[in-house]
């Protein structure tokens, strides 16, 4: 406990300097983040204490002074960069990613939430074993929150993409059929369903019959749409007496 304490009062001596009030609004901006090695050597070497410190440091910012400061008002690039520092000192960590993910999300600017979301794609790229359910929050984030269902599918992908040795639920590598349904690519909700159950890694019996069970929809579906658009041909090709 008291090397944490140690260690908040290091950053905060660090950062100090670089914050200087608003003369407008009396509130301080957050300020620019130092390099990872600064913050560790502030920490005195103890990297997971400096990373937790700087994640409930950040959570407490918006609250100065009995002011509350709206999630619009803090500078996304500048805390985009704080979090992966935070990220960068505790890599098995959670922390920096449920704040991107779960809580600065939640503000009301697509660019801001967009942000969020790219910067948890880069940090699942570094360890996706530790951090896919990050990931697949931030898939859920795009298509519910952001309605963006292309961003949604990127972030779903590469979740698809994932070797096997990366261990999760087969829904998370699920979730890109179910997107790609939602615009309407059935082939390549087909395509990608099959090779999910080709490669051996959905296992469990009650997935994999609900997932052939999808297959079967999707090619029954693509099977009306063709005889749809044949008999939509033919009309159109009929002379106008018949039709």
């Amino acid at each position: 406990m008291h090397g944490f304490m140690l260690a908040c009062a290091l950053v905060l001596q660090c950062v100090w300097p670089g914050i200087e009030p608003d003369d407008r609004s009396g509130r301080t901006p957050l300020p620019p983040a130092p390099p990872a090695h600064v913050l560790q050597l502030s920490g005195l070497g103890d990297s997971l204490a400096v990373s937790y410190a700087i994640s409930l440091w950040l959570q407490s910012f918006d609250d100065q002074a009995g002011a509350r400061i709206g999630f619009g008002d803090l500078n996304y690039g500048l805390l985009s960069h704080w979090l992966s520092r935070a990220a960068e000192l505790d890599p098995p960590g959670h922390y920096p990613h449920l704040l991107a993910s779960h809580v600065y999300t939640q503000v009301r600017d697509p660019a801001r939430q967009k942000a969020m979301i790219e910067l948890v794609r880069a940090q699942a790229g570094h360890d996706l074993a530790r951090r896919w359910q990050w990931l697949a929050h931030a898939s859920l984030v795009a298509r519910h929150r952001l309605g963006d269902t292309r961003l949604a599918l990127a972030l779903a992908s590469d979740l698809v993409a994932a070797p096997a040795s990366v261990g999760m639920p087969g829904w998370a590598r699920q979730m890109a059929v179910f997107l790609h349904e939602d615009l309407g690519e059935h082939e390549a909700a087909r395509v990608l369903l099959g090779g999910l159950l080709e490669s051996g890694m959905v296992t469990d019996p009650a997935e994999v019959r609900f997932l052939l069970e999808r297959l079967a929809a999707l090619r029954d579906a693509d099977r009306s749409a063709l005889v749809s658009d044949r008999r939509r041909d033919r009309m159109r090709d009929a002379p106008a007496s018949i039709r």
